[in-house]
């Protein structure tokens, strides 16, 4: 058999064992937050855009909410606006959520709307502000400090945190018959009219959990969820994630995406999956292979 027709074979084979899944997930939501390196590196970044096109042709409806830590981060630099984080959340007065809200809406919301529509779907950007979509309050966070063990509430200006989540938009453009692709930057609004500044991880889990999506998948830059001695853990139950958070296995950025990932499967997402986007065709190799990729919050 030639090289050709060798990996013919292996193709065909692939989509023949990959039936059960895409039957288990056809006419289902999956709520996907897109951010990290697979943003920024072109080849991560088209290939990105094409599995949610072929997630859309399989009868699967993809909602994609992005962030945008480094660019927003770049740009603050160049403005020589300080910029600092508490408890893995980026604090944002009223000069940084300027550039928060224009970054996010802006820029990076349309190249992602681009990548998808040029590798043949059709996506429609959107913010947490448009149709009421996220209605937000400002967010209120604690940590311990770490010498005198005693609970400081953190200021972090204008972020936020979902309170309402209106679907009313993203239920339109999942009609069957509308074929839209909703790519959403978490920006939301509060009940005063100020903007915040919701962190991804957070907004996709929201959401996920106001469409009953059947799965929420929180795209990275590690494996998934790793133990202390920097295993990946292959599975977490939701009541063992306060654990983690204390005892510090989970640190940092890791501490919003647990939470959101329990946050989600306890509001009725099937389930959540911590996954590694720097590895090609991740959101495939989670959802129509046998052992998924990452960690799954269960």
């Amino acid at each position: 058999m030639t090289d050709t027709a060798s990996q013919a074979q292996f193709t065909a084979k692939t989509l023949s064992e990959a039936l059960p899944y895409i039957q288990r997930y056809a006419g289902q939501t999956i709520v996907v937050k897109y951010g990290g390196h697979a943003m920024v590196d072109p080849s991560l970044s088209a290939g990105f855009a094409r599995d949610v096109v072929l997630l859309k042709a399989l009868g699967i409806h993809p909602v994609v909410v992005h962030g945008g830590g480094p660019q927003i981060g770049n740009l603050l630099e160049k403005l020589g606006i300080r910029s600092e984080f508490k408890g893995g959340l980026r604090v944002t007065d009223e000069e940084t959520m300027e550039v928060v809200e224009m970054v996010l809406s802006g820029p990076i919301n349309k190249s992602i709307v681009r990548a998808i529509n040029q590798a043949g779907g059709k996506a429609v950007g959107l913010s947490g502000s448009d149709g009421n979509l996220i209605r937000a309050e400002k967010a209120t966070k604690t940590s311990k400090d770490p010498d005198s063990h005693i609970e400081q509430v953190l200021d972090l200006g204008f972020v936020g945190e979902p309170s309402a989540v209106d679907t009313t938009v993203l239920l339109a453009m999942l009609r069957a018959d509308a074929n839209l692709i909703p790519v959403v930057a978490p920006v939301g609004v509060g009940a005063d009219g100020a903007r915040y500044n919701i962190n991804a991880d957070t907004a996709a889990g929201a959401l996920a959990a106001a469409l009953g999506a059947s799965r929420l998948l929180l795209l990275t830059d590690v494996a998934g969820v790793l133990d202390k001695e920097k295993k990946l853990m292959r599975e977490i139950p939701v009541a063992d994630i306060p654990g983690l958070i204390a005892d510090g296995t989970a640190a940092g950025g890791m501490i919003p995406k647990l939470e959101t990932a329990a946050h989600s499967v306890n509001h009725g997402v099937g389930a959540a999956v911590i996954l590694d986007g720097r590895a090609p065709h991740a959101l495939l190799l989670e959802l129509f292979t046998e052992h998924g990729a990452g960690t799954l919050v269960s």
